[in-house]
């Protein structure tokens, strides 16, 4: 642990198990709240009469998208995640503290992607999904942001900031923003948004 140039503040470097213990609990926070989206998902144990399983698994079509969409999502997220610690030689407080609210809209996802699942065609239910997603970009581009400035990164990454529109994040936060007021016309329309924003290219931790 190393002082920082302000009295009582403090940051963590790789060296320290606190560096270790953050990145450990993000991971485990992003295992959790891809692991109970598959809870959504539900099949009665006694199928109506005359219909099949096939049948039952078709009727489950809105809710096995909305796990589909929101894996990928919290997968790609987990991936800039990932990439961002790659990037960061220490952990201060503020960096701490908005990773935790970062995280905290992270497990949010599990409970958007069941109303999206049950309410796909229902305007409000994507403008929810949309809005926190947005959030959770815009909050990965904070942290991007922060650490580069506060001497957090290594410099090669800080060069790769020079362009803050460079990251992934904000052209994510950008497009679920976008896709909110489209939603209000076209729910499907608002959805492709989400889709087209996985054939952006780019690294693991930007543009």
């Amino acid at each position: 642990m190393e002082a920082n140039s302000k009295p009582g503040r403090f940051r963590w470097s790789r060296d320290d198990l606190e560096f270790t213990r953050i990145v450990a609990f993000s991971d485990g926070v992003f295992a959790i709240a891809i692991t109970l989206l598959v809870l959504n998902l539900n099949l009665p144990n006694h199928l109506a009469e005359g219909k099949s399983v096939a049948d039952a698994i078709w009727d489950e079509n809105g809710n096995l998208f909305a796990y589909a969409l929101s894996f990928a999502v919290i997968a790609r997220l987990w991936l800039v995640h990932h990439r961002f610690c790659a990037e960061i030689t220490h952990f201060d407080g503020n960096l701490m503290a908005l990773n935790l609210v970062y995280l905290g809209f992270v497990v949010l996802v599990p409970f958007i992607s069941d109303v999206l699942g049950n309410h796909s065609g229902d305007p409000g239910a994507v403008i929810v999904y949309a809005g926190v997603l947005a959030v959770v970009n815009f909050l990965g581009a904070a942290m991007f942001l922060y650490a580069a400035r506060a001497g957090l990164t290594v410099e090669s990454f800080v060069r790769y900031l020079e362009k803050p529109i460079r990251l992934r994040n904000v052209v994510g936060g950008i497009a679920f923003t976008l896709s909110i007021p489209v939603a209000l016309v076209s729910t499907t329309a608002a959805t492709l948004m989400w889709l087209a924003l996985f054939f952006v290219p780019g690294r693991d931790s930007g543009d």
